[in-house]
């Protein structure tokens, strides 16, 4: 059989990268994000191509296999797809599974590979659904229901009763696009009628959902394009009043008819009120249908109801075919209901019970499964090598004693971690935490002592060149009195964007001939043409800023690995303490360090809440400490005014500030749409102390260290996450001067209120986290896509009982057997789980 001639790039591609892994040593390094994020962009294009679709998800699913797998198992996988590659079916035919296995095993072996036998044939029934990656099932979709029960879930939606293409439509706005996506469109919340407060009943702070009549409905304007909506709703027990903050909701609401309100209650001058409470057209029958009803992520032109109308569709026409591919046993032993009821009762929930059994089942899969990946990407990580760096006492009196201040106890003990780390061949993978000022560089910079000490090169990669500038000066004077065995002094380096010509090439040399021993940069350490001579540890701060192709590029810069298949040793630094609930998830594959002591000398800072009529009074405490000789920071949400919120925005308020406030002051700008040259001039006036006062955004989060700054005004400081507020903070009290931190908010609602009490009653970093954990999420906390955990449709890592079960089992079945080659459906569910999340480490 012949190719399809049109075929030829994806194959060819395909081919290539197998020969680049077969000469690295079957490590999954070949294309970035590995064979797992390969395989969607390839099956994508390879249709495109016109190959024929069963061929693609054979060769899809075998590639998943081979990301999951080790070294040792590798080569039989990219075999058997090399085999099929060879001799592909015709894309006209389009062949079942199990004559696509035939054609592989009848192949003769490819004279340039190893004697190596393809894999085993699958199941002519092709695979399970939760094989089947959501784009190939979308490709896939019949407009016609297919006859096999398991391709009813890869069927297209418009196999749903009541979805024709303009409904359909309207769903892939939503991801929906197949029955599968249909059935795992969770709902957000739910309305419990059987639990239906009247206005009488409810108590301010409690959250509730009442079916009333809307009996008033008024416009009110704020300003030039701001509107306020209020109305008075009365369920017969008692009146509220509600209010929106944007003027929308008046084209919603209609007076006189009835509306289900949910929203959290509140007291107003003697009112109860709701505040932007959702709301949808309530008819008597609702109530009658059930007394839990879903509510569901909505788009244009859908209603909640709708959407339960056709789950319902969806779950008659696919419910019979999801698996489950949780082993039974881990069902039992943690008294697990099985998938499809709990698909069906997070839908559609009888009581509350079965309600809370289906969020029990499906947030105990999303932690299991995250167990699982963490387990397995830690599995493949010490199955690596990395050069030994060894080291004696002396050596660490040397570096100790070279420094113009002492170590704290919290410092010495996770340097003396480290350097048990780098004394083994397993490479480490160390996350070190530590409080704003706590000095964990001083710790990555005892690593890099003993790792020139072995002959060999450290890297620092950095998220911005104003904060690898500056480690660039911390480091350097931390280790400008150390030196090589051989008696020369350690030198170090800065590789950024901006340094260029003969500097650049002066840098890339010596990182060549290992002449620089400390490499310290921004993601211009990572690109091409950047070669080291022997780098052994790499260190990488803020990781959370960094995407996780960008982290393990810097890991694999070394020369050798080709030879030898040498890893570097890694530690990654964050200022944001990491709450036990990610240290289990998002960092499970990392041993973690805590300094949890800051240097003597530090002054506490100082933080209160005011409200927007007490600014006038910070602004005269400002000009008094500049005065002094200090220096101050305000920072607001936005770079510039906002049609849709009324927050402060930081080019409209410099330029007030400085023509009516501060005339007298030297005032500077920083935002995030300044270049980068422009912006590193700005912070560097102001740590030089040309400027007094810095009006910023959030860019001023990470990287300004100016101990004569004492003072931090944050307008709108309820629009800004708790640990970013926490990182605010630490930008003052980094010297010897009393500092203070003033949180400006307008805000009465009560999350808002407790998050800022949270910051104004503790400078622990920690305790901050979790609370902020619990307020906001991880998405949130780490920054959606940076976070590398999946998207988590039911999980909250508050839940610990929950993710304690979860990580026990994981760990139980890891145990015997870590490949998971015993339960394939949830190695493949694994795999799709975790796909396009990277490694961490």
């Amino acid at each position: 059989m012949t190719t399809n001639p049109t075929a030829t790039n994806a194959l060819t591609r395909l081919r290539n990268i197998f020969a680049l892994e077969e000469k690295t040593g079957w490590r999954d390094r070949s294309v970035v994000g590995g064979m797992a994020a390969l395989q969607e962009r390839w099956s994508d294009d390879a249709l495109a191509e016109g190959i024929g679709r069963a061929l693609v998800k054979e060769v899809g699913s075998r590639l998943l296999r081979y990301a999951n797998s080790g070294a040792a198992e590798r080569p039989q996988i990219a075999q058997g797809i090399l085999a099929l590659l060879d001799n592909p079916p015709a894309a006209a035919s389009d062949p079942t599974l199990a004559e696509i296995d035939q054609v592989a095993s009848s192949q003769t072996t490819r004279p340039a590979r190893p004697a190596i036998l393809p894999e085993a044939a699958i199941s002519p029934a092709g695979p399970t659904p939760e094989t089947t990656p959501r784009r190939n099932r979308a490709e896939n979709a019949a407009s016609t229901t297919p006859s096999n029960p398991a391709e009813k879930l890869d069927a297209s939606v418009t196999n749903v009763r009541g979805v024709g293409p303009a409904r359909a439509e309207q769903l892939a706005r939503l991801g929906v696009e197949t029955v599968w996506d249909l059935i795992w469109h969770l709902p957000s919340r739910y309305d419990d009628f059987s639990r239906l407060r009247s206005i009488a009943e409810m108590q301010p702070g409690e959250q509730v959902t009442v079916a009333a009549n809307l009996w008033k409905l008024e416009n009110r304007k704020l300003g030039m394009n701001r509107e306020m909506v209020q109305a008075v709703l009365n369920d017969g027990t008692g009146t509220l009043r509600a209010t929106w903050w944007n003027k929308w909701a008046a084209a919603k609401l209609e007076t006189g008819q009835s509306y289900r309100f949910s929203g959290k209650v509140g007291l107003h001058m003697g009112y109860k009120t709701l505040e932007s409470p959702v709301f949808e057209p309530m008819a008597n029958s609702e109530i009658v249908n059930g007394p839990i009803l879903p509510v569901y992520r909505l788009t244009e032109g859908l209603t909640s109801k709708t959407v339960a109308d056709l789950v319902d569709g969806a779950l008659q026409e696919g419910l019979a075919a999801v698996g489950d591919p949780v082993p039974e046993e881990i069902r039992r032993q943690f008294g697990l209901t099985n998938l499809p009821n709990a698909l069906k009762q997070i839908h559609q929930p009888e009581s509350p019970e079965q309600l809370d059994a289906a969020r029990k089942r499906l947030t105990f899969d999303e932690f299991f499964y995250i167990q699982l990946g963490v387990q397995q990407r830690r599995h493949l990580l010490q199955q690596a090598t990395a050069p030994a760096l060894p080291s004696d006492a002396a050596l660490i009196e040397r570096f100790t004693h070279a420094l113009p201040f002492t170590l704290t106890g919290a410092q010495q003990r996770v340097l003396g971690e480290v350097q048990r780390d780098l004394a083994r061949t397993v490479p480490m993978s160390r996350l070190v935490q530590g409080d704003v000022g706590s000095g964990k560089t001083a710790v990555a910079a005892g690593a890099m002592v003993i790792a020139a000490a072995n002959g060999a090169q450290s890297a620092l990669l950095a998220p911005t060149q104003i904060l690898a500038e500056q480690h660039f000066r911390g480091l350097s004077a931390l280790l400008g009195n150390l030196t090589r065995p051989d008696g020369t002094p350690l030198q170090v380096a800065l590789l950024t964007g901006r340094v260029t010509g003969g500097e650049r090439e002066a840098v890339l040399a010596g990182l060549a001939d290992g002449s620089v021993d400390v490499a310290v940069g921004t993601t211009a350490l990572i690109q091409e043409g950047v070669a080291f001579h022997n780098l052994a540890f790499v260190v990488v701060d803020e990781q959370h800023r960094f995407g996780v192709e960008q982290r393990g590029a810097l890991r694999d810069k070394s020369p050798e690995e080709e030879s030898q298949n040498l890893v570097s040793h890694m530690l990654v630094m964050s200022a944001t303490p990491i709450p036990r609930s990610l240290a289990l998830t998002v960092y499970g594959d990392l041993d973690v360090s805590v300094i949890d002591e800051l240097p003597p000398g530090r002054t506490p800072i100082v933080t209160k809440r005011f409200t927007p009529g007490e600014r006038e009074r910070l602004y005269a405490f400002l000009q008094r400490r500049v005065g002094e000789g200090r220096q101050a920071y305000i920072i607001y949400p936005l770079v510039e005014e906002s049609d849709k919120l009324d927050v402060g925005a930081a080019v409209d308020e410099h330029a007030r500030l400085q023509a009516q406030v501060f005339p007298d002051l030297r005032l500077g700008l920083l935002h995030g749409r300044l270049n980068g040259g422009d912006k590193d001039a700005v912070m560097r006036a102001f740590g030089d102390g040309e400027l007094d006062v810095l009006v910023s955004t959030s860019v001023v989060e990470v990287g300004i260290d100016v101990p004569n700054a004492t003072v931090m005004l944050i307008e709108d400081a309820e629009r800004f996450g708790l640990a970013q507020l926490h990182q605010f903070r630490g930008r003052v009290g980094r010297g010897s001067h009393e500092s203070h931190c003033a949180l400006i908010s307008r805000a009465d609602n009560p999350a808002a209120v407790e998050r800022l009490d949270a910051l104004v009653a503790t400078t622990d970093g920690f305790a901050i986290a979790e609370k902020d954990l619990e307020l906001r999420g991880p998405g949130d906390f780490l920054g959606t896509r940076q976070s590398g955990l999946p998207d988590l449709k039911m999980a909250m890592l508050s839940d610990t009982a929950t993710l304690a079960l979860a990580q026990q089992a994981a760990q139980q079945l890891f145990a015997s057997d870590p490949e998971l080659s015993g339960y394939p459906a949830l190695q493949e569910r694994v795999a799709r789980f975790w796909r396009g999340h990277g490694d961490v480490s």
